[in-house]
């Protein structure tokens, strides 16, 4: 039996990374050696050292554009445009700073031409390859879910696209004594005698995962087969663990207190929250108010002719919201409303608002209206990493209705979010139940690294206009 683990990197991405580090690497090679096949006087070390940046640049920026997401949902054109986008971005990367800095490491732009090239037709062919071929059945996790309630639709409901499942596969479900009627179809359903067969079922079905996942647990597990599963290597979980390590959010309508008490992560356990990443924060604002100001002058410019000559408006914008703590400060924003759009009181906004002016829409799209909002990070009030902070009016009415909704506060706000890679724009109460699901997730597990991954994908989510 395959004693899988839940957690470990599975063989299937290793092959992967390999082999995309691999073709690379044999790029960056062939690129050298075709564009030095005349010339002896490129050290070998010069050109390994050009093997190694390029490969790394390339996946820095592959990363950044969404390449390395699981769940990316993308056909075989879109991943292509990806591709191509990456190895402009690298190339740009590498010509404009990286060889820049260290001229003596730079071979020839013909070379990056070539390499480029090269890393554009190996790339795409051998991502088409692993899609056709299926290479995640080589690790892919056999998934049984103890349950067929409420609680187990859930799973049904949160991961029925294949991109959902490409980890694991699921058997069936099995009906739990005390569980609730729900929409598990019946064929999903199997016959299986848990009370007294259930190790034998798992065993002959080389299972390497359970899912405790049904609505009445008392006395009703079969704790004695539960323990021999586990003591031979089979992985036993909650289904809220469950759905935190497939989907990267946390299921709050299943949360129960002792959970919250339980559970790992959530506290605040390093010195990056704290000093730390306020300096971090602060360097990273003025590094960026460096690159954008004329960007951020233009935007102002644009603004003013389009309507803040006529109407007096301010071209910022300035609104109460809810920062750690409960304490609220005043966000700044380019603004891309027209003057008169809060004249009936706060409203949600919406995907094709009529208030958004002309040039709204454009630095709403790839946010470009938040970039104020480094004057905010400047003063403590904001980081670049965290919950996007909420307006007063609406947190009073999302606390009530949403459980833990306040748990988004224990954190500073920030400019982007793990909500923001994951969800798509949303402006009503059950979309904020939706990202506050991420939001949660990422407060678990906030680290350094986490939030490195959420400021380099950020890239991804200003490039396609997605989230908000």
């Amino acid at each position: 039996m395959n004693a899988s683990r839940y957690g470990r990197k599975s063989i299937a991405d290793k092959l992967f990374l390999l082999g995309e580090l691999s073709l690379l690497c044999l790029s960056s090679w062939l690129a050298s050696t075709l564009t030095n096949i005349n010339n002896t006087a490129v050290p070998l070390e010069i050109r390994l050292l050009n093997v190694v940046i390029f490969a790394a640049a390339v996946m820095l920026c592959a990363l950044s554009v969404g390449l390395y997401d699981h769940k990316l949902r993308e056909g075989s054109k879109g991943i292509v445009k990806r591709v191509v986008i990456t190895l402009v971005f690298s190339a740009i990367l590498l010509e404009l700073i990286i060889f820049q800095l260290f001229s003596s490491i730079h071979i020839s732009s013909l070379y990056l031409l070539w390499a480029s090239l090269f890393a554009a037709a190996s790339i795409s062919g051998f991502r088409a390859l692993c899609h056709y071929q299926d290479i995640n059945r080589l690790s892919r996790r056999r998934v049984l879910i103890l349950g067929a309630g409420e609680r187990a639709s859930i799973i049904e409901r949160r991961m029925r696209r294949n991109v959902d499942r490409r980890d694991f596969e699921i058997m069936g479900y099995v009906r739990i004594e005390g569980d609730k009627d729900a929409a598990i179809l019946p064929h999903r359903q199997l016959n299986v005698d848990y009370t007294n067969d259930l190790f034998k079922f798992v065993m002959d079905n080389e299972v390497d995962q359970l899912v405790i996942a049904c609505d009445e647990r008392r006395n009703k597990l079969p704790i004695e087969d539960l323990f021999k599963c586990k003591t031979r290597g089979v992985d036993i979980i909650e289904i809220l663990d469950f759905i935190e390590n497939e989907t990267g959010q946390i299921a709050v309508n299943l949360i129960y207190p002792s959970w919250v008490i339980h559970s790992n992560g959530l506290m605040l356990n390093n010195g990056f929250k704290t000093s730390l990443g306020y300096v971090l924060n602060v360097v990273l604002a003025i590094l960026l108010l460096a690159v954008t100001w004329p960007l951020m002058l233009l935007t102002a410019l644009l603004i003013y002719l389009e309507d803040g000559r006529k109407t007096g408006a301010s071209v910022f914008y300035k609104q109460l919201r809810v920062g750690i703590d409960g304490t609220p400060f005043y966000i700044l924003k380019f603004r891309s409303m027209k003057p008169d759009a809060e004249k009936n009181g706060a409203q949600w906004a919406s995907t094709n608002d009529n208030r958004v002016t002309r040039v709204g829409q454009f630095i709403r799209k790839y946010r470009i209206d938040e970039l104020p909002q480094l004057l905010n990070v400047l003063k403590g009030e904001m980081g670049f990493v965290g919950p996007r902070p909420e307006r007063p009016e609406f947190v009073v009415q999302l606390a009530k209705d949403i459980p833990y909704y306040n748990n988004r506060h224990n954190v500073k706000p920030g400019l982007t979010g793990w909500a923001q890679l994951k969800y798509p724009y949303g402006a009503t109460a059950e979309d904020a139940q939706e990202k506050l699901k991420f939001d949660l997730y990422y407060i678990k597990h906030r680290s350094l690294t986490l939030d490195l991954v959420i400021l380099i994908r950020t890239v991804e989510i200003v490039l396609f206009g997605r989230g908000r």
